[in-house]
């Protein structure tokens, strides 16, 4: 009861206040209780309860007048002492057993007879205000009573990241002021009531008994319609400077939004696309920015690279397509300025409900702008975000805490994400979510009659270094077919040697529409080893062009090439496409060692031999792939639910657990099996109970940190098990240990989706 009133007040009074309005009421009530006992006619009586409450009501309106600056939440005063929190729960309750007694002298009044008040009122007086379990009367404040808001071992295991808040709650909260403007004052209860209330780590049911759910106004909810006016979205995506970083974004999303429409409306035929909420979504592309360095806006009509450009602007069509709100913006300065607009973006405390955006979508340039602008109300966000990482960040690098110990921190990694926060170009690493992007397709069925195939290959290589040291792999190809290239040519270079053979027909940069003639009438497209996992490949493919893929041996990875030094994944490529060599394969994809001459030529004639050259586009690639995949992840993709429970997606039902063998990671395990390895269910299965039931022989067990667990130690016979949540991972391996694998069915045209989890 003295909570629930210290929270109707605000704040405590000073001293002076509170003894002159005490003095005045105790004096007023005994002239009161006078005149109720000498006073016995009804109407004086109604007139006199009705006076009563008026002034007891001013009181506390008053005082909540005073103090309607205050944050309302547990323990809400603001600066208060304990010894005065009792007194004002004292007098308060007091003033409300005075109010009762009068009332029970009134009734005796009304009802003209002293046996009412043996019967009832002394009755009244007896109970407490409220026995309620978790409420505490006066007495008991007086006595040094507090809530009990002791964690349960129940509460312990659902919350696992509880304890650990509350121990730096205990060293920290003055650390900032906001925590005392939400209540916390030093006392444990206090943590846990803000812990609970505000950030979301603790349980709330730990201090307030049994949680009452109270049910959302329905009325309240906005919910996503289809959009498919493009000249809205065209307002939204306005460039921020005479850069016009936004003009080859622009340019593409008008070319593709017949097809990106389309797809839209076939998508809502083969799925209910009704009753999704609407999210207030912000797009921050940090690449595009002019601190980043990187100069993509200005390079991106010069051959300047464009596959992250891609994936930008079929992200921001499809989330404008699926009807959610969009703000978007490239410059530091932009960024900025939504921020500052919120009083509490720097603050420390994490209290989501205040902030603008459901969703953030940026990039690694982005998420640096992001921290510096928010500073110390970072963390508020940091579940929030999607990070558009083309190659992925594996959970060994992701937290930098790990990655420091072991000496292998990057610029790139070490931001304490979960890993499934990382959206990537291709499915290569199951620990990432894969985004993806549309494969522009700019022929029509009338043009493509039109064109006849010839007997030409196109060389995949826009700028003149990809071909360098490729001459005698090139020189065996143009002896079956001719060669054509599309590579840009700085006629403003002076002194420099060009390195394209003389007998290739340069193009120079083409429009999409002719580049995708071009290819049309190719029969094959030459991989020459770099760019890595581009878009090119799959549009080649899409318009029958046969792509020969080189293969490496040994794989690149972090650790012998160039390129990948610095990024937080140890990834070893077998070719220069793993997507097209693992998941599409002859007749579409011959992945080859170039260096290997022969192989070279035989592969070229039997292309040739078998003359087929049939488009094919992969669905996951199409912008209805896209739009599924997405609505998919924005509809069941929470970061920031922090109570430990079994996965709700991808559903159990999708999933089957596999002790893999030894020295096998478990994204190869689960493929072997024809599956695909879900990391979002590793605790489900980090017990040596589940290793037991899956095959394991363990005596006994042990809790470690690392990158391979859960797992069977075939040396040891334990069972060792996860410690650091943030660590579960598909792509660990270890010659000594069997992996317990999650693994999931997937659709075969959308491997981000298990069957059945398109909507």
């Amino acid at each position: 009861m003295a909570i629930t009133i210290w929270r109707l007040c605000g704040r405590a009074p000073n001293s002076r206040q509170l003894l002159v309005t005490a003095c005045f009421l105790f004096l007023f009530w005994c002239l009161s209780l006078y005149r109720v006992t000498t006073i016995n006619q009804s109407r004086e009586s109604d007139l006199l309860k009705a006076e009563i409450i008026r002034l007891s009501e001013n009181y506390v309106r008053a005082l909540a007048r005073e103090n309607s600056d205050i944050v309302d939440g547990p323990y809400a005063g603001r600066f208060t002492a304990y010894d005065l929190k009792k007194t004002i729960a004292v007098l308060l309750e007091s003033m409300l057993d005075r109010i009762d007694h009068l009332e029970a002298k009134v009734n005796i009044t009304k009802l003209g007879g002293l046996f009412a008040l043996s019967s009832n009122s002394s009755q009244h007086l007896n109970n407490n205000v409220n026995p309620a379990k978790g409420i505490i009367n006066a007495e008991d404040v007086i006595n040094g009573v507090t809530e009990e808001c002791a964690l349960t071992a129940e509460d312990k295991q659902l919350f696992p990241n509880c304890e650990g808040k509350v121990m730096w709650m205990r060293q920290m909260w003055k650390s900032d002021p906001c925590y005392g403007a939400y209540g916390v004052d030093g006392s444990e209860c206090s943590f846990v009531m803000y812990l609970s209330e505000v950030e979301g780590w603790c349980p709330k049911k730990a201090w307030r008994g049994k949680v009452q759910i109270i049910p959302e106004d329905t009325k309240l909810i906005r919910y996503a319609n289809i959009s498919t006016d493009i000249e809205e979205l065209m307002k939204v995506l306005v460039d921020p400077n005479e850069r016009q970083g936004y003009a080859w974004i622009r340019m593409r999303i008008r070319r593709m939004w017949p097809r990106f429409s389309k797809a839209m409306k076939s998508l809502q035929l083969k799925q209910d696309m009704n009753g999704r909420r609407k999210k207030k979504i912000l797009v921050h592309l940090g690449l595009l920015s002019k601190q980043s360095g990187w100069k993509f806006a200005e390079s991106q009509f010069k051959g300047g690279p464009l596959g992250e450009l891609v994936q930008w602007s079929d992200l921001v069509a499809t989330l404008f397509l699926l009807g959610h709100q969009l703000t978007i913006t490239s410059e530091a300065e932009q960024l900025a300025g939504i921020l500052n607009k919120l009083p509490a973006a720097n603050s420390p405390c994490q209290s989501r409900k205040e902030l603008p955006v459901d969703i953030i979508y940026t990039d690694i340039v982005g998420l640096r702008q992001f921290k510096k602008h928010v500073k110390g109300g970072y963390g508020k966000f940091s579940c929030l975000l999607r990070i558009v990482d083309s190659f992925g960040t594996e959970p060994a690098y992701n937290l930098r805490s790990w990655a420091k110990a072991h000496k292998i921190l990057t610029t790139w990694g070490g931001q304490d994400l979960q890993p499934q926060q990382f959206f990537t170009m291709f499915p290569h690493s199951p620990d990432n979510s894969f985004m993806g992007f549309v494969v522009e397709q700019h022929l029509n069925d009338t043009n493509v009659v039109k064109i006849e195939r010839r007997n030409q290959a196109l060389v995949y290589g826009k700028n003149e270094y990809m071909w360098e040291g490729k001459a005698a792999y090139l020189e065996v190809i143009k002896s079956l077919v001719e060669i054509h290239g599309t590579v840009y040519i700085d006629t403003e270079a002076k002194n420099k040697t060009h390195t394209i053979p003389s007998y290739v027909n340069n193009h120079g940069l083409l429009n999409g529409e002719d580049l995708h003639t071009l290819l049309r009438q190719s029969k094959i497209f030459i991989g020459l080893g770099f760019p890595y996992e581009g878009p090119a490949p799959l549009e080649a493919i899409a318009n029958g062009a046969v792509f020969i893929n080189p293969k490496f041996n040994p794989p690149h990875s972090s650790k012998n090439t160039k390129f990948f030094k610095g990024k937080p994944t140890e990834r070893k490529l077998t070719s220069q496409h793993p997507y097209a060599e693992q998941f599409l394969g002859e007749p579409y994809v011959y992945t080859i060692d170039i260096k290997n001459i022969q192989q070279v030529k035989d592969t070229v004639a039997r292309i040739l031999h078998r003359n087929e050259f049939n488009p094919y586009m992969p669905y996951e690639y199409t912008e209805e792939g896209m739009l599924q995949r997405m609505n998919a992840y924005i509809e069941h993709q929470n970061f920031c639910q922090f109570q430990k429970q079994p996965a709700k997606w991808p559903p159990n039902s999708a999933v089957k657990f596999i002790l893999g063998g030894k020295g096998v990671s478990c994204k190869d395990a689960c493929w072997a099996k024809n599956l695909i390895c879900d990391p979002s269910h590793f605790r489900d299965i980090n017990s040596k109970e589940s290793l037991l039931e899956n095959g394991a022989t363990c005596a006994q067990s042990k809790e470690i940190t690392g990158i391979l667990y859960p797992s069977f130690n075939t040396v040891t016979n334990e069972c060792e098990i996860q410690k650091e949540e943030f660590l579960f991972s598909c792509v660990g391996e270890h010659l000594e240990l069997q992996r317990l694998c999650p693994c999931r069915n997937y659709i075969k045209v959308q491997t981000a989706l298990c069957q059945g989890c398109e909507v």
